[in-house]
């Protein structure tokens, strides 16, 4: 098949851009650094041209702020368009876990604007939501530091590796178009508190972990398991220790 993979020098696009090619795929890679600006549209008419799939990995490059917003809409309202103009047939999008019951945040309201852009779009489509990646454990728990000190909600998560998400994603794209979501999690689940005392266990970091429900994950005061996914969910097979091994044997 021939594939555009959009975000292919983030962490999951890398990945992802190996496992196609490696399974005999004809892959466009599209990022900024290689040329390709979403935003602007620089390049993409160009790159999008002669693909049957696109692959939207993409990401904002901040987190915390309402620049996220401007960049999903601009970017996705931009990838719509070029696919529309090359009759792409499937258009693949990574989004996250919770993200309808994370809207307080800027950055998961402009995820939902990027869901609903590609919903409204009238191309055959499939959304994977997948929840927090090992890889940005040490992101998540810094959420919580205070000096010397991590304070951590113990809400439930199912971390997962993102080769699993890509080796997902490359399965998706086989097929057709879900024209809704689906979801994928890691194999086990821990408390956010838990998994950062695992993570900082395993680099010998010597900060305590303070379990305290009123922080909150990104701007967001959680309640329930809206960090969790559906019962549907594919269940990832790398456990966080096998991910910490082989991450501290690179």
């Amino acid at each position: 098949m021939k594939i555009m993979v959009a975000g292919a020098s983030g962490i999951v696009g890398t990945q992802l851009t190996a496992k196609l090619r490696r399974a005999g795929h004809d892959v466009t890679v599209a990022s900024l650094s290689l040329g390709v600006d979403t935003v602007t549209g620089r390049g993409l008419e160009a790159a999008m041209a002669g693909n049957e799939i696109v692959i939207d990995v993409t990401n904002a490059a901040s987190f915390g702020d309402s620049s996220a917003f401007d960049f999903f809409r601009t970017s996705t309202k931009n990838l719509l368009a070029a696919a529309a103009g090359a009759n792409v047939r499937h258009y693949l999008a990574l989004s996250v876990v919770g993200t309808p019951y994370l809207v307080e945040s800027d950055y998961f309201r402009a995820k939902l604007v990027q869901e609903n852009l590609i919903r409204a779009s009238g191309r055959g489509y499939t959304i994977l939501r997948s929840t927090q990646f090992y890889e940005f454990i040490n992101g998540l728990i810094e959420i919580g530091a205070e000096g010397d000190v991590l304070r951590l909600p113990p809400a439930a998560m199912r971390p997962v590796a993102a080769g699993d998400v890509a080796a997902f994603l490359m399965e998706l794209a086989a097929g057709s178009p879900v024209g809704g979501i689906v979801e994928i999690a890691g194999p086990e689940q821990f408390g956010i508190d838990e998994i950062a005392r695992i993570y900082l266990a395993a680099n010998e970091d010597q900060r305590p972990v303070m379990t305290d429900p009123s922080v909150p994950y990104f701007d967001v005061e959680l309640t329930g398991n809206v960090l969790l996914p559906g019962a549907g969910a594919r269940t990832a097979s790398q456990t966080l220790s096998d991910w910490l091994f082989q991450s501290m044997a690179a």
